[in-house]
């Protein structure tokens, strides 16, 4: 068989080894060493290539910002800053019908500045959000949807840690990566709260309006939250105004997060340890599939299949927004069977050849390379809120056990056509994505 063939019949297995749910890093990892013993034709140089393969991915100094982000995330769940964001917002919002899903969709995008994952967004802002909407009569498509898509803005607003692996695998920068996601993150901040106003407008009975707070009130939650915002603030301000790198200013967001929970009283030896506990089961899940991703990767590279693939494309004669719109089709269907972390590294090595080998509005590499990874990781969070999976979907759903599966799905569908207006809009306007990463260049 020729190296093309072998790619697209490693490609198969995975899919099939995926299906009989076989963990993806395993499954990579078994797939790529398959593949480059028969490419190969022995097991020399697959023996050779494992002994550098751990060392030389984990001694990567730049992949030290996952797990401190994870720390972060952690920090600000068990230390109840979650509570401290949700109850500002609502303090403003609750009033107004509808307003205690749009206070959770605030919620959502403020822990996702200090957090960095959709699951982790999704299920503490359920914890906190959801007995005060169902406390209000919301009805139980409205809240659970509302929480299932805010969680996305987890990965949407940096820090991300899909933006740092796909950084990682690119040679992009970080800062440039994690300015360009704030702007699509605030517009599908925006979008999800236009899409309750709507859904309130025309059954008003779907979310009630709550009791309105004095300005006292206010003024308390909003001193309360002042220090989450200041985190948000010097992590991102760090990385791009160059006085601190992604890694440093990583460690300093979970040591402010760290302090911040313990002084608030929401966390206490236990919640260290908790924390501690949470981050390195999550870095080493994440550590697995970037380890399998690399087996996989090295197989692809040794059959030819991603420059075999891009230069086909490059030929076709097919128009570059075409094939960009069915590279963002597959990533939804993807999203049927995998995570968003296992899509983007098993993704991305056959992709961005074939984005980087075409011309969009006549862009420069690196304006290119950020607005494919914004592009992708929008599409990717889809999958975290669309049937079957639906991660998102599900977490809520065991949250709110009153609350039917299929009405969860169907409380989502409104957030997912504001996904796709999103998408659509990114797609014909890059720059949307590029202004900052410019304007402070």
């Amino acid at each position: 068989m020729s190296g093309f063939t072998v790619g697209l019949l490693m490609f198969a297995i995975l899919m099939a080894l995926l299906v009989v749910r076989v963990p993806i890093g395993i499954a990579m990892f078994m797939v790529g060493a398959g593949g480059y013993v028969y490419l190969t034709d022995s097991t020399l140089p697959l023996l050779n290539s494992l002994k550098n393969l751990a060392y030389a991915r984990l001694s990567n100094y730049d992949i030290i910002v996952i797990p401190l982000f994870l720390l972060m995330g952690q920090f600000a769940t068990h230390g109840g800053l979650s509570k401290a964001l949700f109850r500002f917002v609502a303090a403003f919002m609750g009033h107004k019908r509808g307003g205690m899903a749009i206070a959770s969709i605030g919620a959502c995008a403020g822990f996702g500045a200090i957090c960095g994952s959709s699951l982790a967004t999704a299920a503490t802002m359920g914890q906190v959000a959801l007995p005060e909407l169902r406390r209000f009569g919301y009805s139980g498509a409205l809240s659970t949807g509302a929480l299932a898509a805010g969680g996305t803005l987890g990965i949407m607003i940096p820090p991300s840690v899909p933006l740092v692996i796909y950084a990682i695998l690119t040679q992009e920068s970080i800062g440039d990566l994690f300015m360009a996601a704030v702007l699509p993150g605030v517009i599908a901040m925006v979008g999800y709260m236009a899409v309750i106003a709507i859904i309130v407008r025309i059954n008003p009975a779907a979310g009630p309006a709550g009791p309105r707070e004095d300005w006292a009130e206010r003024l308390r939650c909003l001193l309360r939250v002042l220090p989450v915002l200041l985190v948000f603030v010097v992590v991102i301000v760090g990385i791009y105004g160059g006085w601190a790198n992604p890694t440093e200013a990583a460690a300093i967001g979970a040591a402010a997060c760290g302090l911040l929970a313990v002084i608030s009283g929401g966390m206490r030896l236990r919640g260290i340890m908790e924390s501690m506990m949470g981050t390195a089961h999550a870095t080493a899940m994440i550590f697995l599939v970037l380890l399998g991703a690399d087996m996989l990767n090295t197989a692809l590279a040794l059959s030819q299949l991603p420059a075999d693939l891009a230069n086909t494309v490059k030929e076709s004669g097919l128009s570059p927004m075409l094939v960009m719109v069915m590279i963002l089709v597959t990533y939804i269907f993807l999203g049927c069977v995998m995570d968003s972390l296992a899509m983007i590294l098993l993704t991305i090595p056959i992709f961005y050849p074939m984005v980087m080998g075409l011309d969009f509005y006549g862009m420069s590499h690196t304006d290119k390379s950020i607005w494919f990874g914004i592009l992708a990781l929008m599409v990717v969070e889809i999958g975290l809120v669309h049937p079957p999976v639906g991660m998102n979907v599900y977490i809520i759903n065991r949250l709110a056990k009153d609350v039917p599966l299929k009405e969860t799905f169907k409380g989502v569908m409104p957030f997912l056509a504001s996904d796709l207006l999103r998408i659509v809009l990114l797609l014909l306007m890059p720059g949307i994505s590029l202004y900052l990463v410019h304007a402070f260049k």
